[in-house]
């Protein structure tokens, strides 16, 4: 039996698919049911869903240029140029 919210027959075929493939596992249904709700919540097919999707991480590029824009090519260039680096501590 699909999950509550599952109206179409799209759906109810896409649970009875996954339920299938996964035929050995104990955990066969629950397996369908969560799949095929994450599916109607990307589709927006649910009330709080909306047609979102997930974020995907990435990191953070804040304050950086990107080195097509340095004019740089790669980071292996890059080392020992920076402006942080530690220097001797010699007097001058």
């Amino acid at each position: 039996m699909p999950p509550r919210g599952v109206n179409s027959a799209k759906r109810k075929r896409q649970y009875e698919h996954i339920k299938e493939s996964q035929r050995g596992n104990p955990r066969a249904e629950e397996i369908a049911a969560r799949t095929v709700n994450k599916q109607r919540s990307q589709a927006g097919e649910t009330k709080r869903g909306g047609g979102r999707k997930r974020k995907t991480s990435k990191k953070s590029t804040r304050g950086r240029k990107s080195s097509s824009s340095t004019g740089r090519s790669s980071a292996s260039s890059r080392k020992g140029t920076r402006k942080g680096t530690k220097r001797s501590s010699k007097k001058r």
